[in-house]
């Protein structure tokens, strides 16, 4: 059967954007050889340094930078700047912003721009590092690798972005890490640059991108989210409370994301006390309504709890 001029331009123009839709997804997935390079050389120096250079000194230093570098990350760029649930002065925004970029995870526009896309696709084909989607290597680690997602999605933190001092330190991330390394090894020589910054940067790298690939598929789930977010106390003292996972995708805003008082979360525990000594302000946490909800509440009985509660 022949096809008419206009079928066969409606079939081509298919096919391209199927090609294209192809293409897109192999760069997207694609890793950058240069851009892997150090990524394993910094994994060989940390494997060098568990055989070479162990003392049990050195793993408190690895684990003290590990919790620090952490709270960077957790209190920083996700509550902080992410998702804006406390509120500090500019001095104070730039510390956490300072602070995070020393954990090696690029820059804070850049992480803070990504997530917040994540949160509007979890899960869904558009999601840049969802397990669903693209499996656990890709969620893991392979959509920080992939030059496609380079470039900092000014758009989505325009709210941070107008600060020209984040700017700056999100171009320059290598920055920080860089002079903490230095720091280390004039400080303690090979043994603390090696197991400060090489073993402490590994296990914190491995220890956030659970959140991405594993807290999507172990766990429980408290509230019926649209996406596959799940509780998992163990990735949560691994992360400082990030890995109450389900309750924060219910319920972004809030700075607490255990929200009851078995649910350990070390970052907010460390927020609370900065608020008390007045470094933030602002708090914020889930309504009694969120929380009754996750009691297992049903809605006519959470309308009657809350007509008690007036």
């Amino acid at each position: 059967m022949q096809l008419s001029a206009a079928e066969k331009a409606h079939f081509n123009h298919q096919s391209r954007q199927a090609l294209a839709l192809t293409l897109k997804a192999r760069s997207d997935h694609a890793v950058d050889v240069k851009g892997i390079i150090p990524f394993v050389l910094v994994h060989v120096v940390a494997l060098f340094a568990l055989v070479v250079e162990f003392s049990w000194w050195n793993v408190l230093l690895c684990v003290a930078l590990y919790w620090v570098r952490m709270f960077g990350v957790t209190a920083g760029y996700h509550r902080f700047f992410a998702h804006r649930s406390y509120k500090a002065g500019r001095a104070f925004q730039f510390f956490l912003a300072l602070l995070g970029t020393t954990a090696v995870q690029k820059g804070v526009l850049w992480w803070a721009g990504h997530h917040r896309h994540h949160h509007k696709v979890s899960d869904e084909k558009d999601d840049l590092h969802s397990p669903i989607q693209s499996g656990f290597w890709h969620s893991h680690v392979g959509w920080v690798l992939s030059p496609a997602h380079d470039a900092a999605p000014l758009e989505k933190i325009a709210d941070f972005a107008r600060f020209p001092e984040l700017r700056w330190l999100d171009r320059n991330h290598l920055v920080p890490p860089l002079v903490l390394a230095v720091v280390l090894l004039l400080l303690g020589g090979l043994p603390a640059l090696m197991w400060g910054f090489f073993v402490s940067t590994v296990v914190l790298w491995h220890g956030t991108f659970t959140i991405n690939s594993l807290s999507h598929v172990f766990g429980s789930r408290r509230f019926p989210t649209t996406d596959t977010s799940r509780n998992n106390f163990f990735l949560a003292l691994l992360t400082m409370g990030e890995g109450w996972h389900n309750n924060h995708h219910h319920y972004q805003s809030s700075c607490r994301q255990g929200f009851y008082w078995w649910e350990i979360d070390l970052s907010f525990y460390v927020i609370k006390l900065c608020e008390r000594v007045g470094l933030v302000w602002d708090v914020r946490q889930p309504p009694q309504r969120v929380l009754d909800e996750g009691r297992g509440h049903t809605p006519e009985e959470l309308d009657a709890l809350q007509e008690s509660a007036a």
